[in-house]
């Protein structure tokens, strides 16, 4: 007797093949996973922002790594829920949730303090926190928020934290930029955007400023054994666009956003240059430079200029009171 399948059976098959082939298409399109065998037992990673997002995957990873991580975040209760989704799937109790407010000098010099009060070592740093096109707002201190959160903030962490680094010898710092550097300008006429704000430019300014932060941080730091290198994770899926008008917006959530989703990387795959930029033994000794898609790319023109970054760094340490 010869069998014949039953019409809704071959059209569930073509909808499965459907959606299994979308899939694969998007894990494609994201890129390979960065693969180590790196065991991190008796390392200790602080990552910013480690809640959700690409900072909650990095910190995945290297828990799984077996790295002691610090989660540096703002929302203690979003932070608690994150730990303990690390510590089910990494089986790594040695999580911790430190409060971190980057939009506030006070909160971040208070963190430091614990910090190199409580912990060892600092093997890595990895400046992943951000805000990205907000409403025009400003941290505690008055910064213009995108800058001081995304550029300030770390420059004030990094360097309350660089003698651990220094004593932790060979460390890493990784910086999240993003290509929008490339579209950014240093306005030092107007650096605070007190008199024209633009959501857009001001993002983009604090990319820039993460790049070339980044590259005078790497020149300062030759010869210490703690190098410095800036990430663009791709155009990810993550909390950080919350802000645009696309997620607001009903239309887009109807017939945009299904196509974006397509085209962007998940926040695991955004995660894996930043993972490849801390953990790769071909980047040992390897600093100043810039990565994307796990290889070293082009920075944009501005980002290239060494005496603006000598300016920006003379202006951060004012605006953070360094000096």
């Amino acid at each position: 007797m010869k069998f014949k399948a039953p019409k809704y059976f071959l059209r569930i098959s073509a909808v499965g093949s459907f959606v299994g082939g979308v899939i694969i298409f998007k894990e494609f399109l994201g890129g390979h996973n960065y693969s180590s065998d790196e065991n991190l037992l008796g390392k200790t990673v602080l990552v910013t922002g480690a809640n959700t997002g690409i900072g909650k995957e990095t910190a995945m990873e290297l828990a799984k790594r077996k790295a002691r991580v610090i989660m540096a975040c703002r929302d203690m209760d979003k932070c608690l829920e994150a730990r303990n989704d690390i510590v089910m799937e990494s089986r790594n109790k040695r999580i911790h949730c430190y409060d971190c407010d980057l939009a506030s000098q006070d909160s971040i010099r208070a963190f430091a303090e614990k910090f190199n009060g409580e912990v060892a070592r600092l093997d890595f740093l990895i400046n992943n926190a951000g805000v990205m096109r907000c409403k025009k707002s400003f941290t505690k201190e008055g910064i213009e928020l995108q800058l001081g959160t995304n550029h300030m903030g770390h420059f004030l962490l990094t360097n309350l934290l660089l003698d651990k680094l220094k004593a932790s010898a060979p460390s890493r710092i990784i910086n999240v930029s993003s290509v929008a550097h490339t579209r950014g300008n240093i306005n030092f006429d107007d650096l605070n955007s007190a008199q024209k704000y633009d959501e857009g430019e001001a993002y983009a300014q604090s990319k820039l400023a993460n790049v070339l932060f980044n590259k005078e941080l790497a020149e300062r730091l030759a010869g210490t054994g703690v190098t410095s290198n800036a990430v663009h994770p791709g155009l990810v899926n993550t909390e950080l666009g919350r802000h645009m008008s696309i997620y607001k917006s009903w239309i887009a959530l109807l017939f945009l956003r299904p196509i974006l989703w397509l085209f962007l990387k998940t926040p695991r795959q955004g995660a894996q240059t930043t993972l490849y930029a801390a953990l790769s033994p071909d980047l040992e000794g390897v600093s100043g430079k810039y990565f994307s898609n796990q290889r070293e790319a082009e920075v944009g023109e501005a980002a290239r200029d060494g005496e603006a970054a000598k300016r920006l760094w003379a202006v951060s340490e004012r605006w953070t009171r360094l000096t």
